[in-house]
This record gives C-alpha cells, sequence and structure tokens, in this order.
C-alpha cells in the first residue's frame, strides 16, 4: 500500500476522489459522493500535514464514516407519515367490518366474499348466509365472530 501512495503522492488522495464521484455518477445511489468528499478532505489534511500511509487511511476512514453520519442525518428522508396506515396491508384494512359468509363455516373453516375474492375464514360454526364481523387476521386468514343481532340477543 505504501508503494501505492508513494507512487501517485499528494495526487492519490485526489485520484481516490475522483473514482468516487464517477462512480457516483455511475451507481446515482447518494452513497459514494461521501467517500468523494472524505477522499477530498483527506488529501488536503495530507497536503498541509505529511503523514504515512497508514495514518492516511485511518484519517479516510473517520472522515468517510462522518460524512456518512452527516447525509444521514441532514438529508435523510424524513418518515412520512400517512392518513393511509393499512396501504399494502389489504387484509388488516378488513378488521372490524361485517360480511355475509359465502360458505358455512364448518369445523372452523368457512369463505367469505370480499369484493371479488373469496377469503378463509375461521371462526365458530355457522350456516352460510349469517353475518360475521371480523375480529383479527393470521396471513390470509381472517378470524370471525358472528354479528350481534341488532336486539342484542
Amino acid at each position: 500500500m505504501n508503494d501505492l501512495i508513494a507512487s501517485y503522492g499528494d495526487w492519490f488522495w485526489w485520484i481516490v476522489a475522483g473514482i468516487m464521484f464517477v462512480l457516483e455518477l455511475v451507481v446515482p445511489a447518494f452513497f459514494f459522493l461521501w467517500f468523494g468528499f472524505a477522499a477530498v478532505a483527506t488529501g488536503i489534511v495530507v497536503l498541509l500535514i505529511p503523514m504515512g500511509w497508514q495514518l492516511q487511511g485511518l484519517t479516510f476512514a473517520v472522515l468517510a464514516v462522518v460524512s456518512l453520519v452527516i447525509s444521514r442525518k441532514f438529508f435523510a428522508r424524513p418518515d412520512a407519515g400517512t392518513n393511509l396506515p393499512n396501504l399494502n396491508q389489504r387484509v388488516q384494512s378488513y378488521v372490524g367490518k361485517s360480511y355475509p359468509l359465502e360458505t358455512a363455516i364448518k369445523n372452523r373453516r368457512g369463505k367469505v366474499r370480499i369484493h371479488d375474492s373469496n377469503w378463509e375464514v375461521r371462526g365458530p360454526d355457522a350456516p352460510a348466509g349469517t353475518w360475521v364481523r371480523v375480529v383479527s387476521a393470521e396471513g390470509a386468514t381472517l378470524i370471525v365472530e358472528p354479528e350481534r343481532e341488532a336486539s342484542g340477543a
């Protein structure tokens, strides 16, 4: 490593910076940019304070970590809340709603039709056509209970 750094002299870190900036153009991940800045900063430090290759490598590593931490702190996307918490969680959007049974629940298994899909349900035995309320979901299976009558019976 010493021979490599010595052969390029003061230009070594500037070349590394250029390679990192080109990599950022080729792989636009907003990641190599910070290594490029760390290489530029290391090049400046080496121009001001001559040091061995081990200390140069350590300086680059520290500056790379610092630049990545700073970039994540200032340029990270804020966690945007949503008014659709069940987006991409279709099963969870059915919890609390009632549907008629498509097929009777026998041995705790049955089916309910929601929009254009049949969903497997699990719950107490009930005849087809009975309205059931979805109380939870386990994977793609809806857990249901019979809908209570308006009279409270």
